[in-house]
């Protein structure tokens, strides 16, 4: 049975200073902690109802400790609104290292909600993209509200933190630096489109940062097609959507 002392301790993983210290996330619900079974993140310790435990004995194989709780305290441990059963604690990985060639990469520039950065990974991994490059100002990939969003797809896609200006600034000259813009931009349905380079994807309420556009290669911008008064900027996960998908239908 858990401890009080382990309830804290996970508990305290809500915050991102403590998981940094600790170096691991919280991974929750039946689904989530299903897909991290077959992933290859080591799981720390597993917390879980007793039910959830007696249909999952397999889960020994892979988990270091698993805990035994009551509803109650995994409601204390959950940040769902609904908590599902069984919570994971696991180990943060060290991100590989991306390779550019003949591929697409997404790069996040400035994008602080968490459902965006969860939902434009689980779009990376629908379409087939294995790297993401975020800004350092970015939200934090292990917010668990990003993890939960992601819906598994967290575990299958890589990715890192860097400065963008200082790594766009390393780059071959010639490689396609592709950044999404309102204004200015060319339209992407026009355009053509290479199957390598950099996607570059601002935050709806600042977009991308001056210094990372100033490295750009190609402005793209998704044409506003309203009539009269011009619609409302697009979600950033949206924009992700429909760029990603106009670079993989050529």
């Amino acid at each position: 049975m858990i401890s009080k002392a382990q309830i804290k301790k996970i508990a305290s993983y809500k915050e991102a200073k403590f998981r940094n210290q600790d170096k691991v996330f919280i991974v929750e619900g039946v689904k989530m902690v299903d897909e991290l079974i077959n992933s290859a993140f080591e799981i720390e310790f597993i917390c879980a109802l007793p039910q959830w435990i007696e249909a999952n004995k397999a889960i020994y194989k892979r988990a270091k400790n698993i805990l035994e709780l009551r509803e109650e305290d995994l409601k204390k441990l959950s940040t769902m609104k609904s908590p599902n059963q069984v919570l994971a604690v696991v180990k943060q990985q060290t991100p590989k290292e991306i390779i550019l060639e003949d591929r697409l990469v997404i790069v996040l520039d400035q994008i602080k909600d968490p459902g965006n950065l969860g939902t434009i990974i689980r779009l990376s991994h629908w379409f087939g993209i294995e790297d993401i490059i975020c800004s350092e100002n970015s939200v934090d990939i292990y917010n668990p509200k990003t993890i939960q969003s992601t819906m598994g797809s967290f575990f299958r896609v890589n990715i890192t933190y860097t400065n963008l200006k200082k790594y766009l600034k390393s780059l071959p000259k010639t490689y396609p630096v592709y950044c999404s813009v309102l204004e200015g931009g060319k339209n992407i349905y026009n355009e053509t489109l290479s199957s390598q380079g950099l996607i570059v994807i601002g935050s709806e309420s600042h977009g991308i940062s001056k210094e990372v556009l100033s490295e750009a290669t190609h402005l793209i911008k998704i044409p506003n097609f309203a009539k009269g008064s011009k619609a409302e900027s697009l979600n950033a996960s949206i924009a992700a959507g429909i760029i990603i998908s106009e670079f993989k239908r050529r």
